[in-house]
């Protein structure tokens, strides 16, 4: 937003597994210090997108950068990025706590280093009480909250979020989505993948739609919602029906 380098930014990248296109020459940029919605229907790509710009993934075709860096160059990347999947990796014999110093040492950071912000974002999620119980005892919305602190501790300049307020109960997932809102405020940018559109609409900057691995709409939450023309009416839910009902009619 600023003039400076996008922290996201791809050309024509695309994902192919034998005869399925998974991903179809997707190209778009995202500034830095934005929440980015990245919304489409069950198999439109969107986690295959994820797991390329992120180094998990290489593409078939094309370019996707992130903080700088290429996606392929993966050992560079790990240290720029923090990734909630959509699954967490989280190691059930481990407690909460030596789950974060596990994740910080292998992004060869000193505990130290990182240990008040880990520990602020836990209290912040009311998680601080259990990081000294194993994992294996911890509910969905303890998991998440840990893998939501894991991707974030080391303070990444993009982070990518898949369904990052699954399982967790209402007062949970609105200190989380202050939590996002605050990293965008300081300078990290989010990407934010999630079914649940009140969410992309409450607190992203921009929204990218994807639709059978293409991006057929994007722009801010009010630019989609008044390209339906409901007399202003109209919400994000309603923008996301119509653009992917009709894909070809896409503003």
């Amino acid at each position: 937003m600023d003039g400076s380098s996008p922290a996201i930014s791809t050309r024509s990248l695309t994902k192919q597994y034998g005869s399925t296109t998974a991903v179809d020459g997707l190209s778009f940029e995202v500034p830095s210090g934005v929440v980015y919605g990245f919304l489409g229907p069950n198999g439109a790509g969107k986690t295959t997108t994820m797991r390329m710009l992120t180094g998990l993934v290489e593409p078939t075709d094309g370019d996707g950068f992130v903080a700088g860096t290429h996606c392929s160059e993966r050992r560079h990347l790990v240290d720029r990025i923090g990734l909630l999947p959509e699954k967490p990796p989280l190691y059930d014999e481990l407690t909460g706590r030596e789950q974060l110093q596990f994740a910080a040492d292998l992004r060869n950071i000193p505990w130290e280093r990182i240990f008040d912000r880990a520990l602020g974002l836990a209290d912040r999620l009311d998680l601080d009480d259990d990081l000294d119980r194993r994992i294996d005892g911890y509910s969905k919305g303890m998991r998440q909250k840990t893998a939501f602190v894991q991707a974030v501790q080391h303070d990444p300049a993009v982070v990518f979020l898949d369904e990052p307020t699954s399982g967790l109960d209402p007062r949970a997932a609105r200190t989380l989505r202050e939590l996002i809102v605050e990293l965008a405020d300081d300078g990290t940018t989010v990407f934010l993948s999630t079914h649940i559109l009140p969410v992309v609409e409450e607190i992203a900057d921009q929204v990218g739609v994807l639709y059978d691995g293409r991006l057929v709409s994007e722009g801010s939450p009010a630019e989609l919602t008044d390209g339906v023309g409901n007399d202003g009416d109209a919400d994000l839910e309603e923008a996301f029906l119509k653009v992917t009902d009709d894909p070809a009619t896409a503003w």
